[in-house]
């Protein structure tokens, strides 16, 4: 078999139906649209929401929540991820693990505004590791093992 010979099995790509070219096409005149009125017509796209001057649905029912506009954007990694990094030799143990470190050993690939170390997963290595926040359990988890959490200092108002 050659390059040139190959080709895709047959009906693996189907054409697509092009309407309103002639009667012959099944598709042909009205273009599957039906006849006449406005849905027949170009250009209509707002008339699903429309219910004939009565408040649509969309607008009757209550509006809940709030996206804050301004909201950090956190990585977050679990400690069962961090424990397989330093197995595999990405991280060095020894050594403090922040963001910066996460990212050059390709274990985040990105930290955003900070990193958020949840409590999934065990954690058998002795780490120094510097986040912006920690969970309690992940908290506990590494001075268990032996190792401590630097989170950043509060700001007082």
């Amino acid at each position: 078999m050659k390059l040139n010979e190959l080709s895709d099995n047959k009906g693996a790509r189907k054409a697509r139906t092009r309407v309103g070219r002639g009667i012959g096409s099944g598709k042909g005149k009205t273009g599957g649209r039906g006849v006449k009125g406005q849905k027949s017509r170009s250009g209509v796209s707002g008339i699903r929401a429309y219910e004939g001057g009565q408040m649509p649905l969309y607008m009757r029912l209550p509006k809940r929540g709030f996206s804050k506009p301004n909201a950090k954007k956190f990585a977050e990694i679990n400690l069962g991820r961090l424990q397989s990094a330093i197995d595999a030799g990405k991280l060095d143990a020894a050594k403090k693990i922040d963001a910066q470190a996460l990212v050059e050993s390709g274990v985040l690939r990105r930290a955003h505004d900070g990193v958020r170390l949840l409590g999934v997963g065990a954690l058998t290595a002795k780490v120094d590791i510097e986040v912006i926040h920690a969970s309690a359990a992940a908290k506990a988890a590494v001075e268990k093992a032996g190792g401590s959490v630097t989170l950043p200092a509060k700001e007082e108002a």
